[in-house]
């Protein structure tokens, strides 16, 4: 990590159809080597696709989905007098988001099935539901917190 200075935050142009910055956000996070009229429709044929199953606004879901995988706490590697302890730490609502939308990002790519945007479309709706591997991997991270409370007060 640089000393030098905090890296400045870029303001986003909101995307055009549902003028969401945290869609904008998730549509650059799935966006590969650039192209991104490529990950914008996807993300929009998922959020269509969302639409026709559940009878529910795709923007809706989404944002329910992503609030549904962000965690409160994480886990920070401490050394305290030569033992290394995870510390819980707790997560301000931007970083919680971020890791929220890589974990959907992530466990939609790893799933099997045909085109992506039908993967995305149904991490998106277990992840409305609190089902599936990115639910799972929030709450092992608290279930680790809860174990490691003990080590909360190593927090500087």
């Amino acid at each position: 990590m640089s000393r030098r200075h905090r890296a400045k935050i870029r303001k986003l142009t909101l995307e055009s159809k549902y003028h969401d910055l945290a869609l904008t956000r998730f549509i650059n996070k799935v966006m590969q080597h650039g192209k991104k009229n490529l990950a914008r429709k996807i993300v929009y044929s998922a959020l269509d696709e969302i639409e026709t199953q559940l009878k529910k606004p795709g923007i809706d879901v989404f944002n329910q989905a992503v609030s549904n995988v962000s965690p409160d706490v994480i886990l920070k590697s401490r050394r305290v007098g030569g033992a290394n302890y995870q510390v819980p730490t707790e997560l301000p609502r931007e970083k919680s988001l971020t890791l929220a939308m890589r974990w959907i990002i992530e466990s939609s790519r790893s799933r099997s099935g045909s085109a992506y945007y039908l993967r995305l479309a149904k991490e998106l709706m277990d992840a409305y539901n609190s089902q599936g591997p990115a639910i799972k991997r929030k709450d092992d991270i608290h279930r680790m917190a809860e174990a490691n409370k003990a080590f909360a007060h190593f927090k500087w």
